[in-house]
């Protein structure tokens, strides 16, 4: 009935607007971001820590397609574009793969969606700051490129459509595709008994996600099979990997990172109790090769799951236990961390809308100095759109009645021995990095939660 009444109340001025989401967000208020939305700090902040710190990535040469030059970006002379590209203090978060793909018609009217690039500047003080924005992939007078010292909504316009494209590339991409589509098996072998509390409600899940998030009625584009063929056609093992993803992108000394100190923790810990659980049931490598039904298992995963892509990095076949305990740690830490990392804080970042619009209803600006308080509401999604995505948000971010945290395993599984207690030292393992997490977070303005093993649920359950 909300939504109903919300489709015929004409988009109300930022102040209304205010008390609308704060009236909603009664259980977990997103005020932080609410009050720091528009500063270049938190927009570059979020690259790292938001829901989406997947796509940033350490820039040593400028894409050919994004001609910014020096004066442009350090008009005062403070720095040197070639020596930062150098000096590793330059990163660039792509969003080409959205190039192309329509974006719905939502209350009859069309909505757009872009393709940025951004670049930011890594500053003495550990801050990353944006430094340039340019919304389009192809170069032209019409597609130019904004910076800070453009004008205030010039600059903030350009902010709003990459978060907007943030939204589309997390949704589909890096929460959809890359967790709950990840969940690639069920299958009961031996030790992959260990794998059977990670897949607990997903299928259902996914089922609901396809029915009421990217249908024709959703707010993310229907025509998700190109995005997806794109996707499929440069996803890797590696990528799938916290420890390799980060040494790829070049983040390995990035300050304030807790995405990634928490993730390789986290990894760390799973692949110990993943090598120790393997090592009891094979002695050697001769005896993961001997195992058909292991081999079928991944083989069908590399046909069905990856297309028998080779440049995908998926095995094909498992040659070595140590082969054997990275994939079975990947399944694990996707199903878990990965996904607790890049869905938890959904409500917190997006429950302000502005931060994170799901959809945007005018094209972005072909000429500096049009924009306005007035053409940004203008551009923000209807209120009914707004309150949809918004309740999908404050759902996916709760936790459920019956969550059952990284670990701990309601249902007797093994029956040996040796495998009960290599659970219980890993149960106490993950009590160890929750205290280095608390105290970490502590000292932190904006504490990093997601990825505090009692705060990752053991699957994909929502």
């Amino acid at each position: 009935a909300r939504s109903v009444a919300c489709s015929v109340i004409p988009l109300p001025p930022l102040a209304i607007m205010v008390l609308v989401i704060n009236k909603f967000s009664s259980v977990l208020s997103p005020d932080y971001v609410q009050q720091h939305w528009k500063e270049d700090a938190f927009f570059g902040y979020q690259f790292l820590n938001g829901v989406n710190p997947m796509l940033i990535r350490r820039c040593t040469a400028l894409p050919s397609n994004f001609p910014v030059t020096d004066d442009m970006v350090f008009p005062s002379g403070q720095c040197n574009l070639a020596d930062e590209l150098k000096n590793g203090n330059i990163f660039l978060c792509d969003y080409k793969l959205l190039d192309g793909l329509p974006a719905n018609t939502i209350n009859g009217k069309k909505q757009y969606l872009m393709a940025p690039l951004v670049l930011l500047h890594k500053t003495p003080d550990d801050n990353l700051m944006p430094i340039a924005i340019q919304l389009k992939q192809t170069p032209a007078e019409d597609n130019p490129i904004f910076f800070p010292t453009d004008s205030e909504y010039d600059w903030l316009m350009a902010k709003i459509f990459v978060r907007s494209a943030d939204f589309t590339m997390h949704g589909l991409n890096v929460h959809l595709l890359r967790t709950h589509l990840h969940s690639i098996t069920n299958k009961v072998l031996s030790f992959l008994q260990l794998l059977v509390p990670h897949t607990r409600y997903t299928l259902q899940t996914n089922f609901l996600a396809r029915q009421l998030l990217i249908s024709k009625t959703g707010i993310f584009p229907h025509n998700k099979q190109y995005l997806f063929l794109t996707i499929f056609l440069i996803l890797t093992f590696s990528s799938l990997c916290i420890p390799d993803d980060i040494a790829e992108r070049g983040l390995e000394d990035v300050p304030n990172f807790y995405y990634r100190n928490d993730g390789l923790m986290l990894w760390n810990t799973i692949n110990s109790f993943v090598e120790r659980i393997i090592t009891y049931y094979y002695r050697n490598d001769t005896e993961v090769q001997q195992d058909s039904e292991l081999q079928k298992w991944i083989s069908d995963i590399f046909e069905h799951g990856f297309l028998s892509q080779t440049s995908t990095g998926i095995p094909q076949r498992f040659a070595t236990i140590d082969e054997l305990v990275k994939f079975v740690t990947m399944v694990i830490f996707t199903c878990s961390a990965q996904h607790a990392a890049v869905n938890s804080g959904q409500y917190d970042y997006g429950g302000w809308m502005p931060n994170a619009p799901p959809t945007l209803q005018r094209p972005p600006p072909t000429t500096k100095g049009t924009t306005s308080e007035a053409t940004m509401m203008q551009t923000f999604p209807d209120v009914n759109a707004t309150v949809q995505i918004m309740s999908v948000l404050w759902l996916l971010s709760k936790e459920s009645s019956d969550f059952v945290p990284l670990g701990q395993y309601q249902e007797d599984h093994f029956t040996e021995d040796i495998p009960r207690m290599l659970i219980k030292c890993f149960q106490a393992e993950l009590e160890v990095l929750n205290a280095v997490i608390k105290a970490r977070n502590n000292g932190l303005k904006v504490p990093y939660t997601y990825m505090d093993p009692v705060k990752v649920e053991n699957s994909i359950a929502i």
